[in-house]
């Protein structure tokens, strides 16, 4: 029978989590392209597949690690891009210096690091749910991903449209709020709340930098 509660639950943290991921994922789309979209899809489909395959044995993973390792590449890639910010604010219409490999580097990094640790949260709450009701919890999760894949398409064209310099200070904070609160979050819990001030604190920031 169809539980609906274990339904909206499976595709409730699948929202909450996955939608986090989307969003670096957009932001770093102004950078590298599609290709960014593709590191943070594979990042979320091993830790998912694995979830769905291996259950509970996913839960004995060491999260501090995880949020770690996540928190050390968003604030290296978030700072590299606060320099680019500055750089294309300074020569708007010149070529960037930016080294081709390290950006795609930094982009594989960040964008598969933040698909894995998102999905590793959401697969947290999968896990306890699966015992309870199978189907309803893949049926939910997999609705929770279309979901984001849906609102992210969506958004995508008008991320195009903002310029590259604001979309270079806006990706820069993203990164750096996320790196933040998962280096807070490794020792405390901390409510995902807290990334909007850190987020407005960060764009401030990286702005002046930038334009300084």
């Amino acid at each position: 029978m169809f539980d609906i509660p274990i339904f909206l639950a499976a595709m409730g943290i699948t929202l909450l989590e996955i939608s986090e991921a989307a969003a670096v994922g957009l932001a770093l789309y102004a950078e590298g392209g599609p290709k960014a979209f593709l590191y943070v899809i594979l990042g979320i489909t091993i830790v998912l597949s694995i979830t769905v395959v291996v259950g509970k044995e996913i839960s004995l993973l060491p999260i501090l690690l995880i949020r770690l390792v996540a928190a050390f590449l968003l604030l290296y890639f978030g700072l590299r891009l606060a320099r680019s910010a500055r750089r294309a604010v300074l020569r708007a219409r010149g070529p960037s210096k930016d080294s081709g490999e390290e950006v795609e580097k930094g982009l594989f990094y960040t964008g598969f690091s933040v698909g894995a640790i998102e999905a590793f949260e959401a697969a947290i709450v999968i896990v306890a749910l699966i015992p309870m009701d199978y189907s309803s919890t893949m049926i939910g999760m997999v609705s929770g991903l279309l979901i984001v894949v849906i609102g992210t398409v969506t958004l995508k064209n008008q991320v195009r449209k903002i310029k590259q310099a604001n979309m270079k200070v806006a990706v820069s904070a993203l990164l750096l709020a996320f790196s933040f609160f998962w280096f807070a979050e490794a020792f405390v819990n901390v409510s995902d709340l807290y990334l909007v001030p850190l987020f407005a604190v960060s764009i401030v920031s990286v702005y002046f930098f930038s334009h300084r």
